[in-house]
């Protein structure tokens, strides 16, 4: 089973990408939903977390995004530290997940895939883009956050210079038809080399 990786910063549109692979019928595993649902659900995780951060990491139970947030977005030892807990046990779920699955190829949608080195485990990678003030106005809408933090955001991630060189295919997401053809052109070449 081949794996391809799918990436982009944050507000490029790779989720909306990813739901374009699966209404082709291709498996796509959506890591950062993964690594919610594992912050939430795994006791390793949040024993961890808890330990590292203090009680205020969760609310009744739930994870407090807004202080996750604040945390990882303003200081990078924060950051690296809550990606050493939860990135190896993502990992370990994704594993699991594709034993059981027998595709000649499947997606693995990660935000992080070159920032953690990751990408060297995929088969192919693909890299989603958008222009900026697209990106900063989808974050805004969808997150319902101010300009300052979203740039803050997007600013605690690799710039897509620094990610286009390790990509073997820079998705430009630009209008639906556009991006429901380049993905059935992908479907079919990875259908040909993938055998």
């Amino acid at each position: 089973m081949k794996i391809i990786g799918l990436t982009g910063g944050i507000g490029s549109g790779k989720t909306t990408i990813s739901k374009e692979f699966i209404d082709n019928s291709i498996k796509v595993y959506n890591s950062d939903d993964r690594a919610k649902f594992l912050m939430k659900n795994s006791k390793n995780i949040k024993n961890k977390l808890l330990d590292s951060f203090g009680s205020k990491i969760y609310l009744s139970g739930s994870l407090n995004k807004p202080y996750i947030s604040k945390l990882i977005f303003s200081d990078s030892k924060s950051l690296n530290l809550i990606n050493s807990i939860v990135h190896p046990e993502v990992l370990k779920d994704f594993i699991d997940w594709k034993s059981n699955l027998n595709d000649k190829y499947i997606i693995y949608e990660s935000a992080l895939i070159f920032e953690t080195g990751s990408y060297k485990l995929n088969n192919f990678n693909i890299l989603v883009t958008s222009e900026l003030n697209l990106r900063i106005n989808r974050i805004v809408n969808r997150d319902k956050l101010d300009k300052e933090m979203v740039i803050k955001k997007i600013q605690s991630q690799w710039d897509d210079e620094k990610k286009i060189p390790l990509a073997d295919y820079v998705f430009i997401n630009s209008s639906k038809k556009a991006n429901i053809l380049k993905v059935k052109n992908l479907i079919t070449y990875f259908n040909s080399i993938f055998k």
